[in-house]
């Protein structure tokens, strides 16, 4: 390996610290594939031949900026000197790891070290590093944010939205990229069809660098240039790191599909024997010290594990377990004055967010076509001119990284509202939702200060992808929050609640209901209680529960006759206020769920069985479930009233009454 240090101006200590940084890593590894063997630790996926990346890396950056590393880069945990003892307990699943026994490997974060984890589906690091390196961008604070990718990684879309929104944005970000030839056994070849990865980033008008990943000096020297370039002119820059794996992806997968040749011509490149041979070679490390070095950190190593080890195996808590899936806090009701405005469904969505806004002076709007247009229901029409551009964001079509980037924001400590143009688009960002807004609390104490805006319903005749009421894929996710108003009152109410969340909550805002539903309510900034249902109607004879459009929907139809029922409108399904429901049901004997979604798998379903679970003694008919037609929402009129519930909720309502 040809070390040039006049290149690299750096000193003789400097030049023994990065030494003993990437040593560390190799030996650690070395150990950990012995306690693999012995099944000590139940996985490892090895970075051996790829450590001056993750060293250099790290190295070159200021110990406050975020590194958002993958299951390879263990240099990147030594170099921040993150305790090697919480490390071993994490990989043996203890309750002194990060995860506290709930994930394995690298999949944490450590805030106080500015580390952020991968989780296993790879790409939705990238946006989390958009995210960040946004918040560094809007403070103004001179910080660098660098993520990690392999070569098979660019293959995901993640990969493509997360730069297309850096370079739009200009955020001041590093994508490292570690081409190791093989994404787990299939080549570079077969994952992308240029000559370098380093060339993706012309089509995004993106600054990109090609560097011998196995040089240690190479990466620490021009990522340090580069870093210190984007502090003083923020912007992102793709590097791609040519370098090669020689272990398998994981230990259990080998290395039988890579060409001994190409094996044997790489480990002639080994980056911490070259750098090693290279110092020795300039009388900079001798072999005594070169000895001395590897029995302390063998030294270090051994003592670490001894004290994990000692560790007794981890208990199991429910209550730590169930406790742990939400961020706790103590959210204090805002009550309003008695001035009040007769306005729309969608007015009193757009005065929440109005007043958040100004609650909150970091605060981020995020969607498509919400800036100069106001989006596409004109909920923040005027905003712009108020907040500005900054903090109302017009993004690009990229569900999955607007949703990574809400994350980042939130991991810096910004909440952020995102606009799904319509909630049937969730499907394009359901990845980072489900696992990453969902679990990072569960799983390493990261919460989610997110909520996503969900346009939804049918009743507009706008077909079946504009029309879905698709709750029943969220109320069913540990960790999320799912709120879904019918009122104007308990629409802005709840909606300045769920900012006020420091949890991720998916906010359903029927379409059908913004421009039909007028009520009064309250001018000035006020919040309503999530989980607690609404008593709209008190009857004797029947419990009617149901939620958006469907409330409706049940009072117009009751309204006509002289049923006496109580009509209970969740508000929150997630919370659910089963108390509330109970209750009715004892009192009534009798109870019908009426739901828009369709009826399997259906929130429905499982509020039919708590019923029958909870208060079967009290029950004097079997509790009816009432839903949309078991085919996906049709667009012409005639075939979309015949799909939405509503005459078929009279029937067996009626059916109900006479059992």
């Amino acid at each position: 390996m040809n070390f040039k240090i006049d290149n690299y101006n750096i000193d003789n200590s400097k030049l023994l610290k990065i030494y003993r940084s990437i040593l560390r890593p190799r030996l650690i590894e070395q150990k950990m594939l012995v306690l693999l063997r012995q099944g000590k630790i139940s996985k490892w996926f090895s970075g051996i031949g790829q450590e001056a990346i993750s060293v250099g890396v790290t190295l070159a950056l200021h110990e406050d900026e975020y590194i958002l590393p993958m299951h390879r880069n263990l240099g990147v945990f030594t170099s921040r000197n993150i305790p090697l003892n919480k490390l071993f307990a994490q990989w043996q699943g203890k309750a002194s790891g990060f995860t506290k026994g709930r994930d394995r490997s690298f999949h944490f974060g450590a805030q106080e070290y500015h580390i952020i984890g991968m989780i296993s589906h790879l790409g939705p690091q990238l946006g989390v590093a958009d995210g960040i390196a946004l918040a560094n961008k809007l403070r103004g604070n001179h910080k660098v944010t660098a993520v990690f990718s392999g070569d098979g990684g660019t293959s995901e879309g993640d990969f493509h939205e997360a730069m297309n929104l850096a370079s739009v944005w200009e955020l001041p970000v590093i994508f490292c990229i570690e081409n190791n030839g093989y994404g787990l056994s299939t080549p570079s070849k077969e994952q992308f069809n240029c000559e370098n990865i380093a060339d993706k980033g012309i089509g995004y008008g993106m600054e990109s660098h090609i560097i011998d990943g196995n040089n240690i000096l190479e990466v620490y020297s021009k990522v340090n240039k580069i870093a210190e370039s984007i502090r003083n002119e923020p912007r992102p820059v793709l590097i791609e790191f040519k370098t090669f794996r020689m272990r398998g992806h994981e230990e259990a997968s080998g290395t039988k599909y890579v060409p001994k040749e190409l094996l044997e011509s790489w480990a002639e490149k080994d980056p911490v024997i070259n750098f090693q041979n290279y110092l020795k070679s300039k009388g900079i490390l001798t072999s005594e010290f070169d000895s001395k070095i590897r029995e302390e950190i063998n030294l270090e190593i051994k003592d670490n594990l001894k004290f994990s080890f000692a560790e007794n195996k981890i208990e199991f808590n429910l209550l730590n377990e169930l406790n742990d899936v939400y961020k706790h806090v103590d959210i204090q009701v805002v009550t309003s004055t008695n001035i009040k405005s007769k306005i729309r469904f969608v007015d009193a969505i757009s005065k929440g967010l109005y007043q958040s806004m100004e609650r909150h002076p970091e605060l981020i709007i995020m969607g498509q076509d919400i800036a100069e247009y106001g989006g596409v229901f004109k909920i923040t029409e005027g905003f712009l001119e108020k907040f500005g551009k900054q903090r109302v964001r017009n993004t690009p079509i990229c569900e999955s990284s607007i949703i990574e980037a809400a994350f980042g924001l939130s991991i810096c400590g910004i909440k952020s509202v995102v606009e799904l143009q319509f909630a049937d688009f969730i499907t394009s960002g359901f990845n980072p939702v489900i696992n990453l807004l969902a679990k990072s609390n569960y799983r390493w104490g990261q919460n989610s200060d997110v909520v996503l805006r969900m346009p939804c319903g049918g009743g507009v005749e706008a077909g079946p992808f504009h029309s879905q009421t698709n709750e029943a894929w969220f109320t069913k996710t540990p960790g999320l929050k799912v709120v879904y108003p019918a009122f104007p009152y308990d629409a802005k109410g709840l909606l300045t609640t769920s900012i006020e969340d420091p949890n991720p909550v998916l906010f359903f805002e029927h379409k059908q209901l913004y421009r039909s539903i007028y009520q009064d309510v309250p001018d000035d900034y006020y919040s309503l209680p999530l989980g607690k249902a609404s008593l709209l109607q008190q009857g004797n004879e029947v419990t009617v529960i149901s939620y958006g459009a469907g409330i409706h929907w049940a009072l117009d139809i009751i309204r006509k006759t002289n049923i006496q029922a109580d009509i209970l409108d969740l508000r929150t399904l997630q919370p659910l206020d089963t108390e509330s429901i109970f209750q009715s049901v004892q009192k009534t004997g009798k109870a019908i769920i009426l739901q828009e979604d369709t009826m399997f798998g259906g929130i429905a379903s499982d509020i039919s069985a708590l019923i029958t679970e909870n208060c079967f003694e009290f029950l004097d008919a079997p509790v009816k479930r009432v839903a949309s037609l078991e085919i996906p929402i049709p667009f012409a009129k005639e075939l979309e009233n015949n799909y939405l519930p509503i005459e078929r909720f009279k029937l067996e309502l009626e059916a109900l009454l006479k059992y």
